[in-house]
């Protein structure tokens, strides 16, 4: 595939943004998922959230998982954080990757932090201090970029708009987030499109959701526009708590298994994370999305 990075960075996210939308997961089983995933060749993983226990009470042990995690030098490990007093939390736990999320979207915003869009990147803009003075980089994740449950379409100079504070606010990257899968490959290519070119020193990665069968499409909508950054959670797993009707995220091994297919290296060893997508069926208790886990590879052949 032509005129495509020949090599993208993936980020899991499963044991984030998928367990925190399960019923709570014991914490040895988290640390094996984690550990698991780090045999994979993936490069990043995202392993917890420094929210409130009230807010998301399947986050609440993320210093007991971090503590138990077994790290590997050749990976960047990242915390999810909501605020300055999660920002000290993931620092003193010894994050140096960390993430805050605003939302495009007003109300998704409202519902989700309890504040303004305006509010929150003002928030933000202190998190992003304490980051730095700590040594450390942080990541704004632009929520609900490709459309908002409650509002619907939303403005793309609006969402732009948002990345342009997060920016200014002196944001290490920028992740657009299609919180309830309701992108397509058109609208991807203007927002992404149209930061980069507003943008173009600014690492910049989306973070796709399956809700409605778009997310590889948006995917490689994505990596035309040049993109090199994607998340996704193995499994499947995912949603939103606060988007109802969320699926899971695109699934790992089937945008591992797409990109290899387009000859875009990602450095990581699909038949070892298709096991790590049967383990995390096992941790859940139940069936995942993802395809992959049920047809295997083209190259898997039935038994003549």
């Amino acid at each position: 595939m032509s005129d495509v990075p020949s090599r993208v960075v993936l980020r899991e996210v499963g044991p984030r943004d998928g367990l925190q939308n399960e019923p709570p997961v014991p914490t040895p089983a988290k640390v094996e998922l984690i550990d698991a995933l780090g045999g994979t060749g993936l490069a990043e993983i995202e392993a917890v959230s420094y929210v409130h226990p009230r807010a998301i009470p399947q986050m609440a042990d993320a210093a007991e998982v971090w503590a138990q995690v077994s790290p590997r030098e050749q990976i960047s490990y990242s915390a999810l954080v909501p605020n300055l007093v999660g920002t000290r939390r993931a620092l003193e736990s010894g994050f140096t990757e960390l993430e805050v999320v605003v939302s495009a979207s007003r109300t998704h915003n409202l519902r989700n932090l309890n504040r303004t869009p305006e509010e929150s990147l003002d928030a933000i803009a202190e998190v992003i201090d304490v980051v730095h003075q700590a040594g450390a980089r942080c990541q704004v994740i632009v929520a609900t970029a490709f459309g908002c449950p409650y509002e619907g379409e939303l403005e793309e100079s609006g969402v732009l708009a948002v990345a342009d504070r997060a920016v200014a606010h002196g944001a290490d990257s920028v992740c657009f987030g299609d919180t309830t899968g309701m992108g397509s490959p058109p609208r991807v290519t203007r927002v992404l499109g149209g930061f980069r070119e507003r943008h173009p020193d600014v690492p910049v990665a989306l973070h796709l959701h399956d809700t409605r069968g778009t997310g590889l499409p948006n995917l490689v909508a994505g990596l035309q526009v040049g993109v090199d950054r994607f998340d996704a959670s193995v499994g499947g797993l995912g949603g939103c708590p606060y988007a109802p009707g969320a699926a899971g995220n695109v699934a790992t091994e089937e945008v591992v298994y797409l990109l290899h297919e387009l000859g875009v290296e990602t450095g990581v060893d699909l038949d070892a994370l298709l096991e790590v997508a049967e383990l995390a069926e096992r941790i859940v208790d139940r069936r995942l999305p993802s395809r992959l886990v049920r047809s295997g590879p083209r190259t898997r052949l039935t038994p003549a």
